[in-house]
């Protein structure tokens, strides 16, 4: 079956390069979390964004947790349905046992892509929790993401925040 692009799937080459992750904060609640501002091995993440044909980007990122500098990996898979509307995709990392299956849309601006997904409460992970993480283009070079859970109070906590400059 073949499927045609659409403007969305077009939208997620601005994705597609090797880029340079700072991380700004992580939360003491987030595995590898400090609490606040992460330390030196922040500045040691590269994430190379390719293409999976004309419809999906798939994202791989190594790095070190701000914690203790023990190394990890990301992989991400995105692409949008348009049956449902929505960007669709999945996460996980080497850091978690956790498969994060994201859904979300893009704003009007065209420059900010919110995905919601679930996930455990880190300090109670037998509870469910909707969290998002939020991708918001500065511009062609810089990108940032800002993830952030839904409190016991109905309210967002954010949990880690990032900013990623393109490389090549």
């Amino acid at each position: 079956m073949k499927t045609d692009p659409h403007a969305e799937h077009r939208w997620l080459k601005r994705l597609v390069g090797t880029w340079r992750m700072t991380m700004a904060e992580c939360a003491a609640e987030m595995p590898g979390g400090d609490g606040g501002q992460a330390g030196p091995a922040d500045n040691k993440w590269i994430e190379t964004v390719r293409e999976l044909g004309d419809l999906f980007v798939v994202s791989e990122g190594r790095g070190t947790m701000p914690d203790d500098g023990a190394r990890a990996e990301t992989l991400m898979v995105l692409g949008y349905d348009p049956r449902k509307g929505r960007y669709v995709g999945s996460w996980s990392g080497s850091m978690m046992d956790v498969f994060w299956v994201y859904e979300g849309t893009l704003d009007a601006s065209g420059d900010v892509l919110t995905l919601d997904t679930t996930g455990p409460d880190f300090n109670a992970p037998d509870t469910l929790l909707p969290y998002q993480d939020i991708y918001t283009f500065e511009s062609p070079t810089r990108r940032t993401l800002t993830s952030r859970m839904k409190g016991a109070d109905g309210e967002w906590v954010q949990v880690m925040s990032a900013t990623y400059e393109r490389i090549d």
